[in-house]
């Protein structure tokens, strides 16, 4: 708990800063959209817990939702549900592909989902025709991404309910303790007869079905497919993970402090969308993708110190 109380303070302090600084920073709408906006980051986020507990890392994400958006978008004239299954196929599909490369032919993660990702955006553009993809007027696709239930953003309900699985599914299953000991130590797992390769290829399907869920609501939410989004969204996932505690050396991670540091990135981007409102300061879009990255940097220096002291104590005990 006490290596969580940073991320915690931070989130505090913003929300206080929010709150004291913006007329409408507490306003029910900005509440909802900022949960159903930063759904699709939770989402991949969680998926990419599994994948950094296990000791590898998922750059596909990104890439993998914009493929699951448009093949989603396609899908919709058939229905709401045939367009997020369609999606969630397609994300699950490049994920299994992505365990089954890694266990089989022991390829890095790294080399094995950068190249998949590379795949994943030049099949959506394929199939988009280098174009978004109108989503059908005449299905319930949209409500997937726009609508409510029970005044509540369902984008927000299913990031929430899978977040809910994942936290469980980690702490209280089989599958969790072995991600868990897998990121401790391949080697020792498999000595110990663990199915390592089975339950790889499981964590990898999982963040590749979460990525396609996700690309799923990106086009109801937007009214179409979108090929050329999803950039940068593996980074937001890496440094929400790493921001929420989980190490990048992996054996080591939460659930519910990832969300956390899905929060605390959204609520920085949020406060500065507000700042700009005032307009005392004039950022564009492309600013995220700076900050996302000193994020990332800062919290992997500072991981990086924690287990340097961490190690010398244990040298001095030998």
């Amino acid at each position: 708990m006490k290596k969580n109380l940073p991320i915690l303070i931070a989130l505090v302090a913003l929300l206080v800063l929010g709150v004291v600084r913006y007329e409408h920073f507490a306003s029910a709408y900005n509440i909802t959209s900022f949960w159903r906006y930063n759904a699709m980051f939770a989402l991949i986020s969680v998926g990419m817990a599994f994948v950094i507990i296990t000791g590898g890392i998922d750059l596909s994400v990104g890439a993998v939702a914009a493929l699951a958006s448009v093949v989603a978008a396609l899908a919709s004239p058939h229905g709401g549900v045939a367009a997020v299954l369609a999606g969630s196929c397609a994300g699950l599909a490049v994920g299994v592909l992505n365990g089954l490369v890694i266990t089989h032919m022991r390829i890095l993660p790294f080399i094995v989902t950068l190249a998949t990702s590379l795949g994943a955006h030049g099949l959506a553009l394929l199939l988009g025709h280098n174009d978004a993809v109108a989503i059908s007027a005449e299905s319930n696709f949209a409500a997937f991404g726009q609508g409510d239930l029970f005044d509540l953003p369902i984008p927000g309900l299913v990031a929430a309910a899978f977040a809910v699985l994942g936290w469980i599914a980690l702490r209280s299953t089989r599958f969790g303790r072995h991600a868990l000991a897998i990121g401790g130590s391949e080697e020792a797992s498999r000595l110990m007869g663990l199915n390592v390769d089975r339950t790889l290829v499981a964590v990898y399907a999982v963040s590749g079905l979460l990525a396609g869920i996700a690309g799923a609501i990106l086009a109801a939410q937007f009214g179409a497919g979108q090929p050329n989004e999803g950039v940068g969204w593996e980074l937001f996932a890496i440094s929400a993970v790493v921001l929420g505690g989980t190490r990048l050396t992996g054996g080591e991670g939460s659930i519910a402090m990832t969300i956390a540091g899905v929060a605390l990135l959204g609520l920085v981007f949020n406060l500065l969308n507000f700042e700009n409102g005032l307009g005392y300061i004039s950022l564009s879009a492309y600013w995220q993708s700076v900050i996302r990255g000193l994020f990332l940097l800062l919290v992997i220096v500072l991981q990086a110190r924690v287990l340097r002291r961490r190690a010398v104590p244990a040298k001095v005990a030998h």
